[in-house]
């Protein structure tokens, strides 16, 4: 059993590395089996997260003053938090893949970057594309009508060159 020093340095702990980061989902983990709680905390780990089982107490204790308080307050039943200073979006698709592969997996809310929200929002938020995508699109719409003003001004020039090649071909130029 944990001494009540060791409860307090690991909420100060928890409480440092919530206010660190921008996404918290909240899961349940009764009935998991060991094999896929290890592959669930190496994946979120791969995913540049962190994957925590805590008691409610320490979990709302250390959530005090951060974005997750709202989300940690009132906790009941076992829970595990999810958390991440990345992309929430990839970290979504993340957690959402394993919840399929591993069905005793339950999201139950999250927060990111400060507005929790609910599970509905979260497989929304995981069916998004990813941020390089997004960016990606982005750029792709930019540089469009760019490249067809160029094609545009490139063609007049070609085809004034290819009339002008063509007219001296049949001699219709005056020597």
């Amino acid at each position: 059993m944990k001494t009540r020093k060791q409860k307090e340095e690991e909420s100060q702990k928890l409480r440092q590395e919530l206010a660190q980061v921008s996404t918290v989902i909240l899961s349940t983990f009764q009935g998991i089996p060991v094999e896929d709680e290890t592959r669930l905390r190496r994946t979120v780990e791969s995913a540049g997260g962190r994957y925590r089982v805590v008691k409610n107490a320490v979990a709302q204790r250390a959530a005090e003053g951060t974005a997750a308080e709202t989300l940690l307050k009132g906790l009941v039943g076992p829970n595990a938090i999810s958390y991440t200073a990345e992309d929430p979006v990839a970290f979504a698709k993340t957690l959402a893949k394993l919840a399929k592969e591993i069905p005793a997996v339950e999201f139950r809310a999250g927060v990111v970057e400060g507005r929790v929200i609910s599970v509905d929002e979260l497989v929304a938020l995981a069916a998004l594309p990813s941020r390089d995508e997004l960016l990606g699109r982005i750029a792709f719409l930019v540089q469009s009508p760019i490249q067809r003003i160029a094609q545009a001004l490139a063609g007049t020039a070609r085809n004034l060159a290819v009339v002008t090649s063509e007219a001296a071909k049949a001699e219709k130029f005056a020597k």
